[in-house]
Order: C-alpha cells, then sequence, then structure tokens
C-alpha cells in the first residue's frame, strides 16, 4: 500500500518551516544509519536532540492527528518522531531497506517500522532529481510530491534517493509502528473505512451501514496489536 497524503501544510507555513530549517546546523545523515545502509548513504542530517527539530517534528505530528486519511491508513499505535534530512548536488541514498525496530534515543521504549513516510518540504520545481524510488510487490514507483505533501509506503519496501543533479530537496521522515501490522489488512480495513465514510455522507441505508461498520471494527479487533 503506497498512499499519498497531500497539502499538510500551505505554502506560508513551508517557507517558514524551511527557514527554521536551513538555520540549524547540519551534520553527516550516516549518524543514524544502520551498518548497511551506512555505506549507501551521503546526505545531511538534523540531530535528533535538535531543539528546533525536535519542536518542528511535533507540529508535523499534531497535523498528522488531525488528518483522517493518515490515520485511517496508518492506524498508528507508535510513531517515531520526525528526522530530517536535506541532499543538496551530488547526495543521494542507495537502495536499502529501513531497520525493523528503532530505539528511541534517551529512553527504552522501541518502535517497530511497519510504515515508512516522507513529508516533502521543498517544491519540486526547485531542484532535480531527488526522487523517492519504492521496490515493492507493487514493483518499482517514483514518487516526488509537492511541499507540504507525504507519501506514506510499508516499511518492507527496499527504496532510495536519486541523486540531486540541481537544487536542494529537503524533507522529514519517520517510521510508524501501526495497531494492524500486515500491510494487506491496513489496505483492507482503509478501502472499507473510505467506503463507510462515502457511504455515511450519501445518506446509505443506516441498517446496512451499522453492519459494514460493525465488520470494520470486527477485523480491528481481531487484527488489532495493543
Amino acid at each position: 500500500m503506497l498512499i499519498e497524503i497531500p497539502s499538510l501544510f500551505s505554502a506560508d507555513e513551508l517557507q517558514q518551516l524551511r527557514q527554521h530549517l536551513l538555520a540549524q546546523p547540519w551534520g553527516d545523515g550516516k549518524a543514524t544509519a544502520g551498518v548497511g545502509s551506512a555505506r549507501a548513504k551521503h546526505n545531511r542530517q538534523l540531530a535528533e536532540d535538535n531543539p528546533q527539530a525536535i519542536h518542528l517534528g511535533g507540529q508535523i505530528l499534531a497535523r498528522l492527528g488531525d488528518n483522517a486519511l493518515f490515520m485511517s491508513a496508518a492506524l498508528p499505535k507508535k510513531i517515531y518522531p520526525p528526522l530530517f534530512n536535506r541532499y543538496g548536488e551530488g547526495e543521494s541514498f542507495g537502495f536499502h531497506i529501513d531497520n525493523a525496530i528503532r530505539g528511541l534515543k534517551g529512553v527504552r521504549e522501541r518502535v517497530r517500522t511497519d510504515l515508512s513516510a516522507t513529508l516533502f518540504l521543498s517544491d519540486p520545481d526547485s531542484y532535480d532529481g531527488g526522487e523517492l524510488v519504492i521496490r515493492d510487490t507493487f514493483g518499482e514507483r517514483r514518487v516526488k510530491l509537492a511541499a507540504g505533501s507525504l507519501v506514506l509506503y510499508p516499511g518492507t519496501s527496499v527504496h532510495r534517493i536519486e541523486p540531486v543533479t540541481r537544487g536542494e530537496r529537503l524533507a522529514a521522515f519517520f517510521w510508524v509502528e501501526s495497531l494492524v501490522r500486515e500491510d494487506s489488512q491496513r489496505s483492507l480495513l482503509l478501502d472499507m473505512d473510505v467506503a463507510i465514510q462515502r457511504l455515511d455522507q450519501q445518506q446509505a441505508d443506516a441498517e446496512s451501514l451499522l453492519q459494514l461498520t460493525g465488520v470494520y471494527h470486527n477485523l480491528l479487533r481481531r487484527w488489532s496489536d495493543v
């Protein structure tokens, strides 16, 4: 399942967000990479404990909490605090797969990376290259979204960031531990939830709608890990 969530932030909000981020000290992105990924990773990244990054990451999470599509698609149990990366000319990240478990810095809590997410922060016309290439059972998809839009995809996917050849690519990225571990089950639940909402808007037969809603919650009860 690959889900695009558009327009999480307005143009003015994005401009302010980029200004705050670019004023911060950026370090080598290898600092948060696993041993295998570090060999393929060539970018810059804000430190996990950077106060401005923590503040802006909180704004992203608050916006996502109000987004019905994200909540329906991800069914989040835990969310790893957003990180921020930056790719300039010649920088890239070769094919890799994200670690299955991510530890939260400074605490003993762990997050299982059922879903990976990238929030694009740069206007796609402002840079060349930099596409997120996701390889999974659905084939290979190239993703380069409008600034303020987010892509959500299975954490099991092999993926890469194409080299940037002009300009600069700025993004936030993070992982979600879902209430429902299996991607195919989450996909079915999302389809059912969208259908229920559509039927409700169309004022469909109340008894049929109640029955379908019951099926949704019974499946969620069966599949969820709480």
